[in-house]
């Protein structure tokens, strides 16, 4: 029962599903975290996998870059394939002076400049935002598990480079971090009568211009992944 961009069939996919944007991150977890990984899905690169961590099945599949491609993505796992559940695993820019490299960001809600939220013809402004359920289960994986992460309200934009300089505004509001498709990802959640949570990884401050290093960056990404699997395996 393949849908125009996954070629899986029926119960491929567990109800819980973990996305990261890079078909190599999704290629690295299913190898080294999931027992027994079985490839569901390649088309056009979108790396798909279901195994299971600690007993419990569990998928992961790539979302790509940009709100288009996880709306893509996150509506047809929610719509044809049973999928309840899809958290996010992605890195961020610092927006808020608070937040560091490597820090850990739960994306409580997201703010966008995206249009996709239009096509429901609502009559003001939506406000996308995650599941208090996977939310309340991320904090508390995180503090078993020792790590430090900060809640709050993150920017989808859809332009990586931005000539209009708009992060200082965004700031002012108390955004915390920006990437590219967790509005979205929520808006599909919404719309469907799914569960959506963002987990993201601070890999650079574009306020400032920092950025991590190689080894900086296995290291944080490998804290966000393991909490993404813990709060995946402590669903019922």
């Amino acid at each position: 029962m393949s849908t125009p961009h996954i070629s899986a069939e029926k119960g491929d996919f567990a109800a819980t599903v973990l996305m990261p944007g890079d078909p190599l991150r999704a290629r690295f977890l299913a190898e080294n975290y999931l027992e027994d990984p079985r490839l569901v899905n390649e088309v056009r690169g979108a790396l798909g996998y279901t195994g299971k961590y600690k007993g419990k099945r569990i998928s992961v599949m790539a979302s790509g870059m940009g709100v288009p491609s996880i709306g893509i993505y996150s509506y047809e796992l929610y719509s044809f394939y049973d999928v309840e559940n899809i958290i996010r695993i992605g890195t961020a820019g610092a927006v808020s002076s608070k937040l560091k490299i490597r820090d850990i960001v739960l994306a409580m809600s997201a703010a966008t400049n995206s249009g996709f939220a239009a096509q429901y013809g609502l009559p003001g402004v939506p406000a996308p935002t995650a599941d208090f359920g996977l939310l309340m289960k991320a904090y508390e994986c995180a503090s078993s598990m020792g790590l430090s992460v900060s809640a709050g309200q993150i920017l989808t934009t859809d332009m990586f480079y931005d000539d209009s300089d708009s992060l200082a505004q965004w700031k002012k509001i108390g955004v915390l971090a920006v990437e590219m498709e967790c509005a979205a990802l929520y808006l599909n959640a919404a719309r469907l009568n799914k569960k959506a949570l963002t987990i993201c990884t601070i890999s650079d401050c574009p306020l400032t211009g920092e950025s991590c290093s190689s080894e900086e960056r296995e290291k944080s990404f490998r804290d966000m992944l393991s909490l993404g699997l813990e709060c995946a395996a402590s669903l019922e």
